[in-house]
């Protein structure tokens, strides 16, 4: 080959092999350029648990119900670099750091509190570093105690004597706390004499021999039906007794039998003594009247009997002249003339 052409040749195949690494650099520059990298500065994501969203306070302390409530945060960094985490709370005390914390709300008030969390993957404050959540709990008061009813007992008199007053007490224990109970009383016979309102009360009996007396008691206060009763027995009254009747006699046999219910009055405390006298047709021995008194002056003056013992009674006329002698118990209806 001519020299000429085969320096033609090669200058040719030199600048194809120039073309073709200009090419592969090329085209290896722009491959290069669009090749994925792994994005920066990604923000945290979080999430706040909380083990209660209610909290209960008593007034006792030993009866406060959940006072404190356990927060757990789950942060995670796409990165994976360190989170921080900063806690605040709108009430309460706040207990360690870091993920888990105890938020005591013991002497908080009633009401909604709020607790949150920001967690932090980078400088403080950059906005593309950090994450934040909330929760929130309710703190309210226990609710009132159920009322419960006292333990309410009568103490029933034991009546001796009709006609005379007779006193029921009340007593009460238990119940609802802090309470002032309200007496309020109620009687099936007789008249209530005094102590309404209180736990003693004082009931007439007059004209009630031989009855029963039901006191009842509501112990008003505690929003419920709370009540007592119990039953006196009043004893009928007594019935007088004729002790003698002593005819137109002469005097000294009437004197001794004066004597015998002077001693029968003298054993008999509180008893009355009644003398009814019947004038007869021999007016020697006197009229009704007469031998009344004359049986009374007789018994007082001679046997010692206090005078506001004897009563004395015109009994009228009969036939025959009678001194009638009766020992009338306390309660006792008085005899009359027949």
């Amino acid at each position: 080959m001519p020299s000429g052409k085969r320096t033609a040749a090669v200058f040719g195949v030199l600048l194809l092999a120039a073309a073709a690494f200009v090419f592969t650099s090329s085209h290896a520059s722009q491959t290069g350029s669009q090749s994925p990298t792994a994005p920066q500065n990604q923000p945290p994501t979080i999430k706040l648990d909380a083990d209660s969203q209610v909290v209960t306070i008593c007034p006792d302390a030993e009866s406060v119900a959940n006072p404190r409530v356990r927060l757990k945060a789950q942060g995670y960094s796409p990165e994976g670099k360190p989170l921080r985490y900063r806690w605040t709370v709108s009430g309460g005390r706040l207990e360690g750091e870091g993920t888990d914390v105890v938020w005591d709300l013991s002497d908080a008030q009633p009401g909604v509190y709020n607790a949150s969390v920001t967690a932090e993957s980078g400088p403080v404050g950059d906005p593309l570093c950090t994450a934040f959540t909330s929760t929130k709990v309710v703190v309210r008061n226990c609710p009132p105690p159920r009322p419960i009813c006292p333990n309410v007992s009568i103490y029933c008199p034991d009546v001796q004597q009709a006609g005379t007053p007779i006193t029921f007490t009340a007593s009460v224990s238990g119940g609802t706390p802090g309470i002032t109970p309200v007496y309020n009383w109620k009687v099936s016979a007789g008249t209530i004499l005094s102590g309404q309102g209180t736990p003693t009360i004082t009931v007439d009996t007059a004209g009630l021999g031989g009855q029963p007396i039901t006191a009842t008691v509501e112990v008003a206060g505690y929003n419920l039906e709370c009540r007592a009763s119990c039953q006196a027995a009043v004893p009928a009254p007594p019935n007088p007794t004729k002790f003698d009747e002593i005819g137109e006699i002469q005097r000294d046999d009437e004197k001794a039998r004066f004597d015998v219910f002077a001693i029968e009055l003298q054993n008999s405390p509180g008893a009355q003594g009644y003398i009814i006298g019947y004038g007869g047709r021999n007016r020697r021995f006197g009229t009704g009247q007469q031998r009344a008194q004359r049986a009374r002056d007789y018994i007082v003056g001679t046997r010692g009997i206090d005078a506001s013992r004897i009563v004395t009674v015109d009994g009228g006329a009969r036939d025959t002249g009678a001194t009638e002698l009766w020992i009338v118990p306390p309660g006792a209806t008085p005899p009359r003339p027949r």
